[in-house]
């Protein structure tokens, strides 16, 4: 998680102690609202409801999430030589293919499919609803836990449930997919390419084999937004004191430890406005 790795360099010039945990979108905004926490991590922009009730939130990166199989997968040679469409995976995940000799006209393949879904608040979860219906038909985090499986709480409950099931399927941060050390695809989870025309899965789109490679491809704009989104770290009000020093590090020198932590640093343009949205507040 970037915020860790921004916490203890940021703890190592500065007297200031970091407690950071977890538990989604949803349970960050509930406790920085209730004055339990100081900052929020939040995978979303604000509601409006939210922004009434005094919540305040600026950039910090672009984070990542892919579909995800087993290593083991019975159709696994196909899924990484064709990729899925946007239409492929969202007719899997809600339960219109149900057995993975579907999912191709021409694959010999008979194993139904288990889908494994969120259970906490995330907003991974969703702008991958947001992702499967498209630009005018999302699928509510609701509607999505209703069709799957199982619901995992957490992102490694998730990558540990595929794991561990062959013929199992969801949605992962890279950072579950590929190895933290040396960015290879090292575990037992391996990423689902995208075929975004629908036609096959081009060089272009070919851009799975290590974290690097997949991470220019986000940067370059080669992935679409969703599944990629921006998180942004988020306060009741404006950030004061240690918190708005902290925040402030994070988006001038904070941002050079972005992509060794796995995700995307903003574009300069957008780095800026959010640097002038932390100065002037709400």
């Amino acid at each position: 998680m970037a915020v860790e790795t921004w916490a203890d360099l940021y703890n190592d010039e500065n007297d200031v102690t970091f407690d950071v945990g977890g538990g989604g979108t949803g349970v960050g905004v509930s406790e920085v609202l209730e004055n339990q926490v100081d900052i929020a991590m939040m995978g979303r922009t604000p509601d409006e409801e939210e922004i009434e009730r005094g919540l305040f939130a600026v950039p910090m990166l672009i984070d990542t999430v892919v579909g995800t199989v087993n290593e083991d997968n019975p159709i696994i040679d196909e899924i990484q030589e064709r990729g899925m469409s946007r239409e492929t995976m969202e007719a899997i995940f809600t339960k219109e293919i149900e057995n993975w000799g579907d999912v191709y006209d021409d694959v010999d393949a008979d194993e139904n499919i288990t889908v494994y879904g969120r259970s906490d608040a995330s907003a991974a979860y969703q702008k991958w609803g947001d992702f499967l219906g498209g630009e005018d038909d999302a699928h509510t985090e609701n509607e999505l836990e209703g069709l799957s499986d199982g619901n995992h709480d957490g992102d490694s409950a998730v990558a540990d449930a595929i794991a561990n099931n062959e013929n199992g399927i969801s949605l992962n941060n890279i950072n579950y997919v590929y190895d933290l050390d040396s960015g290879d695809l090292e575990g037992a989870i391996r990423p689902i390419p995208l075929d975004q025309d629908g036609e096959g899965l081009s060089e272009e789109e070919d851009f799975y084999a290590n974290r690097e490679e997949f991470l220019d491809a986000v940067e370059a704009g080669n992935y679409p937004m969703p599944p990629a989104r921006e998180m942004f770290l988020a306060s009741d009000g404006q950030f004061e004191d240690e918190a708005y020093d902290f925040v402030e590090w994070v988006l001038t020198d904070g941002q050079e430890y972005v992509r060794e932590s796995g995700y995307v640093p903003l574009e300069d343009e957008r780095l800026e406005e959010a640097q002038q949205t932390l100065e002037s507040g709400p």
